[in-house]
């Protein structure tokens, strides 16, 4: 759905771009006198500029609503801390199951790194930075039993590839 909007979007912007290039192209080679040109340029120019704003705020508005993170409630969650350092992460542990909300609170101890959390099958499934002196808290709930990896996803010097940690997720209670 979301791609098919995107590309229904860029239809219409390349449409009305080519429109554009049409119009001042043929009003280029019209004969007229210059203060008339430039006062037709000028009204086109805060139309177009009106017309584009009451066309983009609302759609940008829209789409803001529709982000597709989590809302921030974390009282629920299980916390965990993970510290990226050259090379490796220290991630603290807990007992974690599925479909159970997890707070990951990302930091960096010394450089900049990639939190990437991969599924069992290897599919990437949440990212953050981790950034020295900044914490961002990457929310997830786990949908599968498994081992999830953590990879470092910037390059952060000579060990970067060997950056890995784990973390295990277990299969929920059955319910009684």
């Amino acid at each position: 759905m979301e791609q098919r909007i995107a590309v229904l979007t860029t239809v219409v912007l390349v449409a009305i771009l080519l429109g554009t290039f049409a119009m001042i192209a043929r009003s280029a080679s019209s004969p007229g006198n210059a203060e008339e040109v430039a006062a037709n340029a000028a009204r086109w120019r805060r139309n177009t500029f009106w017309a584009l704003v009451i066309l983009f705020v609302p759609a940008m508005a829209w789409s803001l609503t529709r982000l597709p993170y989590p809302k921030g409630d974390d009282t629920q969650a299980i916390v965990i801390t993970a510290t990226g350092h050259q090379w490796s992460w220290d991630i603290g542990s807990a007992n974690l199951l599925v479909g159970q909300s997890v707070a990951i609170q990302v930091t960096g101890a010394d450089v900049n790194h990639g939190f990437g959390l991969y599924d069992p099958s290897s599919r990437l499934v949440a990212q953050t930075q981790a950034m020295p002196g900044y914490v961002n808290v990457l929310r997830y709930t786990f949908t599968a039993p498994g081992t999830y990896r953590v990879l470092c996803l910037e390059y952060c010097g000579l060990g970067h590839h060997s950056m890995m940690a784990q973390l295990e997720v277990a299969p929920a209670a059955p319910a009684n």
